[in-house]
Order: C-alpha cells, then sequence, then structure tokens
C-alpha cells in the first residue's frame, strides 16, 4: 500500500494512465464528431469496407467510456488500480479482436503492423503501469481476489494473525472485501514523516497489549523503510528516545488509553509539524486499535509479555 507522496515511478505510472485516458477520450470524441474525416484519415480502415457512420460513432462512444473511466482512475491509481483495469478492458479486447484477424488471414500483416502502435499500445501501457505498481505492493487490497489477499496477507505470520483474517475471510456478507476496504485508511500517511507516523501507531498497539498487532506493525513500519533498530527501540520501550520519536509514540498511547494527555501531544505536534501531521497521527493511532480488539473480540489476542517484541 502507499504510504507517504508518491515518488518518481508512482509519477511515471500515473502518467501513463494519464496519457492513455487523454488519447482514447480524444479518438472518441472525434470518431462522434467526426466520423466520415476519421475513417479517410486511417488508410487501414478503408481497406475494411464503406464507411458506416452509425457503427464509427458507436466504436466512439466506446473509446470515450474507456477514457473517461482511465482518466478518473488516474486521478488516484493506487486506491483506483480496478477502474484502471477497467478502462483498459475494451481496448484490450479490441487489441485481441486485431491479433484473431490477423492469425486467421481477415487483415494483411502490414494492416496489423501499421494499426499495432494504436490498437495493442495504449492497454500494453496501462498493463505497464499496473505493473509498476503492484510489483511495488503500492495498490490497495480492495479489488485483489480474495483467496489471492488472503495467501499474500498471512504467508509467515504468526498464527493468530493468520486465524482471525481467515475468520474474516469466511464471514458471510463479502466481510473480507470490506474490510480489505478499511485497511488502507488505516494507514493513510502523506504529510507525515515515516518515524513519527508509525511511532504513534506502535504507542496505540503497544497500550492494547496485543504483542502479534505489535509485530505487525513493525513490519509495516520496516515497510515505510523506518530503520530496523529504530522499530526495536520502540518494541523494547528503551527510554533514551530521540525526542521526536518520543513524542509521537506518548502521543500514540495516549490516543490509545484514551488520556487527557492526547490534546496536549497533539496541541505540541501541531505547532511542531503541522494540523495534517496531527491528523494523521490521529487518525492511524485510533484505527489501528481496531486489530487487537477484534482479536480481542473473537478470542485470539496474545498479550506482549507472552510474546518477543523484536523485528
Amino acid at each position: 500500500m502507499l504510504m507517504g507522496k508518491p515518488d518518481w515511478l508512482d509519477r511515471i505510472a500515473q502518467l501513463l494512465v494519464v496519457g492513455v485516458g487523454l488519447f482514447a477520450l480524444l479518438f472518441g470524441l472525434f470518431m462522434i464528431m467526426r466520423p466520415l474525416d476519421w475513417y479517410t484519415a486511417l488508410p487501414t480502415v478503408v481497406a475494411t469496407g464503406p464507411p458506416n457512420k452509425h457503427f464509427i460513432r458507436d466504436i466512439g462512444i466506446a473509446y470515450v467510456a474507456c477514457g473517461i473511466v482511465l482518466l478518473y482512475a488516474s486521478a488516484n491509481v493506487h486506491m483506483r488500480w480496478l477502474a484502471a483495469l477497467a478502462g483498459a478492458l475494451w481496448l484490450s479486447l479490441h487489441g485481441v479482436l486485431h491479433v484473431y484477424e490477423v492469425s486467421v488471414g481477415i487483415c494483411s500483416p502490414d494492416a496489423f503492423i501499421a494499426d499495432a502502435p494504436g490498437v495493442l499500445g495504449p492497454p500494453l501501457l496501462v498493463f505497464l503501469a499496473l505493473g509498476i505498481l503492484f510489483s511495488r505492493q503500492r495498490v490497495v487490497p480492495a479489488g485483489i481476489p480474495k483467496r489471492l489477499l488472503l495467501r499474500a496477507a498471512t504467508a509467515g505470520i504468526e498464527k493468530s494473525e493468520k486465524q482471525y483474517l481467515e475468520e474474516i475471510a469466511a464471514a458471510p456478507g463479502h466481510a473480507f472485501e470490506k474490510f480489505a476496504h478499511f485497511m488502507p485508511a488505516s494507514m493513510h500517511r502523506h504529510a507525515a514523516p515515516a518515524v513519527l507516523f508509525h511511532a504513534a501507531r506502535m504507542g496505540a498497539n503497544l497500550v492494547e497489549d496485543c504483542g502479534p498487532c505489535a509485530l505487525t506493525t513493525a513490519q509495516w513500519a520496516l515497510f515505510d523503510n523506518v530503520p530496523l533498530e529504530t522499530v526495536n527501540r520502540w518494541l523494547k520501550g528503551t527510554s533514551d528516545l530521540p525526542e521526536e520519536e518520543a513524542l509521537a509514540l506518548q502521543f500514540g498511547r495516549a490516543i490509545g488509553s484514551q488520556s487527557i494527555d492526547a490534546f496536549e501531544l497533539g496541541d505540541q505536534i501541531e505547532a511542531r509539524y503541522g494540523r495534517d501531521v496531527r491528523f494523521e497521527l490521529a487518525m492511524s493511532a485510533a484505527m489501528v486499535r481496531v486489530y487487537p480488539a477484534m482479536k480481542r473480540g473473537l478470542g485470539l489476542t496474545k498479550a506482549c509479555s507472552l510474546t518477543p517484541l523484536a523485528v
């Protein structure tokens, strides 16, 4: 999942989706508004037979629809990757049709080669963008098939962590799909420095006294490039923490324990780092408590005192 601001590879993926979206939108509008001009502008189209303005406009509408969906997806492609996939669906099937026609001799190889950049190129660029995001785990889990997501989420994790995820997956009413929408909100980070953000999450989690949850929180901090020694300092409860880490950790603990100290600590964070950082730390510290609370409700919580806290 994306934590923090998009990097240059994220931006490349976004630009690829934007570019294909604009191409599809403008190409479709050309077909709708000037069908005969579109027909004569493409020699390979002329070779397929006489023009049909209604049919050309029908295809143009499909292009416009794809373009709109892709542009919608590009605004937040990490969250809307499934919309990007949907926007590329018709474009992909259109490309498959061209491959089929050249394979059975309906169109010539020369015509196929001439059409390939405009027919196969756009969907392939969208798939390239999604490949960039998926290979770096920069997409939200919502939309990934349940079995694949569950397999990835439970690989190599502690027994109680695996068990509660499996119970959610087995619950009726699409509970796991709803849960997958909740997870990105609990890890929303944009303005906050990673160290502050994960320190606040850890503080709130340690209050819940759920060892496996604390270790999962630690793994997410490592995934977000927080140094290993820093994470282990939090888990060990070292007293000589750097001031900013101690402040964020105390803020998370105060939120987790519903202490009045959260007001003063939050004011200090806001004075130093701004309202947005305070918001992100407060939101994540509050929402991360859902995981140990759910496990406790299911009878699966294992106390920190029974779990070696180190990564």
